[in-house]
């Protein structure tokens, strides 16, 4: 069975179990945070949300996708049949190849890459296109204007975003996220993760993050009220529902990020309990919780607000963080917490 596994055919199926296992786990996990999404808004609203289909509606999300499944594909007749058909496709597969390089555990990770970061910082600008892609191919006034206000939106958190992570790519010396979880491990525990040190960026990443994925209170591409739910308006059945799939795997994958980057990952909180994918599993789970809280008591933000806030409060404040944290790595100012290169490296 070695010998068999040694071959080319071997490992082709190894690595095609691994990609299989991801997907799964994604996949499933996209089931229930829909359900707990539904779940928080409703208990916020003081109403019962899901309860019907299955156990305490546990089942009520796989009834709405097979819905979504089975429904006719209604592509509007002036609309770029293969650009409308290529558009939820590229979000949704952009938005699980990102999972490539997130690990779970020490050594649980698909590919164990130097440069993770840049890997996942890329996957998450391409999915801008398949908005775009979507809202040029409908044909329409409306889905045009929500993929160029989707666009800008994006794009301008983005930037943000990716100071944040230089932060911490500064901190430890290296991109590959084994590494930067690695540099949080101390014996302060949770103390001793990027949280405290990088504590401004941790709410500007937070916050940004729910822009990049178009939560609310930065849901103006699909601001219902203005542009009759943006670029998704022509869609309908599987096509809208590979765009709003998309959408919760990006959102879970920056829960995953906050985790990995700032709150140890993996990493027990606890003295004395080991270390383990279940830690990482809770810590994400913690970070969605945050999200649907913050879209059931958020109101939302006008667009020009949205940019304002980017591009004159959010680009500032992490220019100044890395400016900051190039100084206090180089010197090693505060006892050295913000140079972990011997650790993470």
């Amino acid at each position: 069975m070695d010998a068999f596994f040694a071959t080319p055919l071997g490992t082709f199926l190894i690595v095609l179990a691994q990609c299989l296992s991801v997907l799964g786990f994604v996949m499933i996990s996209l089931l229930f945070l829909v359900y707990a999404d539904r779940k928080v808004w409703a208990a916020v609203q003081m109403r019962r949300g899901p309860n019907v289909v299955g156990a305490f509606g546990l089942l009520q999300t796989i009834a709405d996708a097979l819905k979504y499944v089975l429904k006719e594909v209604v592509v509007p007749a002036g609309a770029d049949r293969p650009v409308f058909i290529m558009a939820p496709l590229t979000s949704f597969v952009l938005a699980v190849l990102a999972w490539a390089v997130i690990p779970f555990n020490d050594g649980w990770v698909l590919a164990d890459i130097n440069v993770a970061i840049l890997y996942v910082f890329a996957m998450s600008s391409l999915e801008v296109y398949g908005v775009i892609m979507g809202g040029w191919a409908s044909n329409s006034k409306y889905p045009f204007l929500g993929s160029l206000r989707s666009a800008a939106q994006m794009i301008s958190y983005e930037v943000s975003i990716g100071l944040v992570i230089i932060g911490v790519i500064l901190s430890t010396g290296s991109m590959n996220f084994g590494a930067i979880v690695g540099a949080q491990d101390s014996a302060a525990h949770f103390f001793g993760w990027y949280w405290l040190p990088h504590l401004p960026m941790v709410a500007l990443f937070f916050i940004s993050a729910l822009a990049e994925t178009n939560r609310p209170p930065f849901d103006l591409p699909e601001a219902e009220s203005e542009l009759v739910a943006g670029y998704q308006v022509e869609y309908s059945s599987t096509p809208f529902l590979l765009f709003m799939a998309g959408e919760y795997i990006a959102i879970f994958l920056m829960c995953a990020l906050m985790s990995l980057l700032f709150f140890g990952g993996w990493l027990s909180p606890v003295p004395g309990l080991p270390d383990g994918a279940l830690w990482m599993l809770a810590k994400m789970l913690f970070f969605f919780f945050l999200f649907a809280m913050v879209k059931a008591v958020t109101p939302r933000y006008r667009y020009d607000q949205l940019m304002r806030l980017g591009w004159k409060v959010f680009l500032p404040m992490s220019l100044i963080w890395v400016v900051f944290v190039s100084f206090a790595a180089k010197f090693e100012w505060f006892w050295g917490i913000y140079a972990r290169w011997s650790v993470g490296g």
